[in-house]
């Protein structure tokens, strides 16, 4: 994993498994078309991922899925991710998955949404390499005080409990996708 995703893995789950209050700070629901742009090798993707949430996930649910992860690991995280109603979702070239993830943090200047579907989006990588176990995706998104959102994502990712409480994302193609907020 690439020190960019160790930090985004730490700051954003850490962040977000820590904090009190999972308020419905922003207004939802929330519907946001993203330029993702990635490079794999010798070769450069541009693409347009769109983003829907509906509602953030309520505290016990949430609850139920950290205490899966701390105590049971990535397996039980993923199955009890899979038991919550979706919530929004996520998509690519006509290829959507389904969000069952949706927690808001409050910042200075604005708040942070991180989201978490069950499935992956998308695979980036060496095809000859495949690794088993990514199976999920992962989107962080910054929102200002003015309402603008950049982001980052993983398209198929797994998480697992790091030693100082936290979680950290490996990512398959080993460096987030950037997000870069499209006119509406």
């Amino acid at each position: 994993m690439t020190r960019s995703a160790l930090v985004f893995a730490t700051a954003a789950w850490l962040a977000v498994t820590t904090a009190a209050a999972a308020g419905a700070a922003g207004d939802y629901p929330l519907v946001r078309a993203f330029e993702a742009r990635a490079k794999v090798g010798d070769t450069s993707i541009a693409a347009k991922i769109t983003v829907s949430v509906d509602r953030l996930m309520e505290e016990s649910r949430w609850k139920r899925v950290t205490d899966a992860l701390k105590h049971g690991g990535y397996p039980n995280f993923v199955n009890a991710l899979r038991m919550l109603p979706s919530i929004g979702w996520v998509e690519i070239n006509k290829r959507r998955v389904l969000l069952r993830y949706a927690r808001e943090e409050q910042r200075p200047a604005g708040r942070r949404l991180l989201v978490v579907a069950d499935k992956p989006l998308f695979f980036l990588g060496d095809p000859t390499n495949v690794k088993p176990g990514f199976e999920l995706t992962v989107v962080e998104l910054i929102i200002d005080a003015k309402g603008a959102i950049t982001g980052s994502m993983a398209g198929a990712a797994r998480v697992r409990p790091s030693g100082d409480g936290g979680v950290i994302l490996d990512d398959y193609a080993e460096a987030l996708v950037p997000l870069s907020s499209l006119p509406r």
